[in-house]
């Protein structure tokens, strides 16, 4: 492997471009789609590429010929938003439907995968490669094929099982038989972040595996995605039959939310929201990102381009929030499926709270709230000149998305009049 490389002094090594990605290859093992868009983009053939005969679990054959069946009866729905935006509680109003298979974050893996890497892995990878990783896992798993997330865990699963499944808890499947052992006195209520992990022990990706081929339908959470357009490839792939709901939340609301959930990242911020004084080392860049992500998606969703249609939805979170029952139909009836009563008491229970704590409030991936109350609550949290500098910095996605902007702090405080604008968005056809 170190053939080709020379000592440059002070320990370092100076390497031939093909000997630097042989390094790579074997720094990511098996994390083959990165490596693979690198080989692609230097032509030089990489080893250790995944081939779905190589596997050695015993379901191998059972899940490799769902890639050959030609027929998928199953849809594949991938929730597409960004960090804050409301996409846990969405997400539970797929999870709750008795035949979707519903999995919150996989992409987390392969984030943290990428991030524990070498710092000369890091350089490599660009953010072309990651995004090759990202849509090589998700189409795996819309093949029922878990075992692949074995590639990004950590610490590694030993004999397909792993305790550490970023936020198995959030799937009915994930802590339901087979999966889990049957427990009536405690699935009958749905799985929650304590009794899941107790109750179920280690995740066995085979049994997993199995329980997602027997479900009608597989749905996906994801915020790690930047744009629409990195979604492309997946739209166009024969094998699926992708429905990608994008979820937006008012820019404003966002950062109110990430204050709040991620207090330490947003330490300047909230000095800021206090004492009114902006901090020199604030942080800007991320927000506008965001706003800059979200435009981007939306401006290619409205040229309407063919890989796109059919396939795209648009949906507010502050519209589902005022009419969740509505908005769930819209969103079931694009995916083409019916609303299960389960849905519906979920929506019941999780949209009129009035009595939760305020620890269950600040709990990041909390899906229990009174949701009309909610949804404009930010209102009332930042300050006018933070709620001033973010419709500045997003002024573009504010209004590509109905969102109204504040011009002094008395309207940003009054409730009484929305912010956000009547607008019906429907699949592009």
């Amino acid at each position: 492997m170190r053939e080709g490389c020379r000592a440059r002094g002070r320990g370092e090594m100076e390497c031939s471009w093909k000997t630097v990605l042989l390094l790579v290859c074997a720094s990511l093992g098996v994390q083959y789609t990165a490596i693979r868009t690198l080989r692609d983009s230097l032509s030089v053939p990489c080893p250790g590429a995944y081939s779905c005969q190589g596997r050695h679990h015993r379901d191998s054959r059972l899940l490799c010929d769902g890639w050959s069946s030609g027929d998928l009866p199953r849809r594949h729905i991938l929730l597409f938003a960004t960090t804050r935006s409301g996409s846990s509680f969405t997400g539970q109003l797929l999870n709750q439907h008795p035949e979707v298979f519903y999995i919150f974050e996989p992409l987390y893996h392969v984030q943290q995968a990428f991030t524990n890497s070498s710092s000369r892995v890091r350089r490599m990878l660009d953010r072309r490669a990651l995004l090759g990783a990202y849509r090589d896992l998700l189409l795996n798993l819309y093949s029922c094929d878990l075992h692949f997330m074995e590639n990004y865990i950590h610490p590694e699963p030993q004999e397909h099982m792993t305790s550490s499944l970023f936020r198995r808890s959030s799937s009915h499947a994930l802590c339901s038989p087979p999966v889990c052992p049957e427990n009536p006195d405690v699935v009958s209520e749905g799985p929650d972040e304590i009794w899941c992990p107790k109750k179920c022990g280690a995740l066995n990706f085979t049994s997993a595996s199995v329980s997602c081929l027997s479900k009608g339908h597989i749905a996906i959470k994801t915020v790690r995605v930047p744009e629409v357009g990195d979604l492309r490839t997946l739209t166009k792939d024969p094998r699926l039959d992708l429905r990608i709901i994008h979820l937006v939340r008012d820019p404003r609301a966002i950062l109110a939310s990430r204050m709040t959930a991620f207090s330490d990242q947003f330490r300047a911020w909230k000095i800021w929201n206090a004492t009114g004084r902006q901090p020199r080392y604030v942080d800007l860049t991320q927000i506008t990102s965001t706003c800059k992500d979200i435009s981007a998606s939306l401006i290619t969703a409205q040229q309407r381009p063919q890989w796109l249609r059919g396939r795209y939805l648009l949906v507010r979170y502050e519209d589902l929030a005022v009419n969740p029952k509505d908005k769930t139909e819209d969103i079931y009836r694009f995916v083409g499926l019916d609303v299960d009563e389960r849905v519906l008491t979920w929506i019941s229970k999780n949209t009129n709270n009035n009595t939760g704590s305020p620890s269950d409030w600040n709990y990041k991936y909390s899906t229990s709230r009174h949701s009309r109350a909610t949804a404009e609550s930010w209102r009332l949290r930042l300050s006018f000149d933070i709620v001033r500098t973010v419709q500045n910095l997003c002024n573009h996605t504010l209004s590509l998305l109905g969102y109204k902007p504040v011009h002094s702090a008395a309207q940003l405080r009054n409730l009484s009049q929305s912010l956000v604008e009547l607008r019906t968005f429907h699949p592009i056809l």
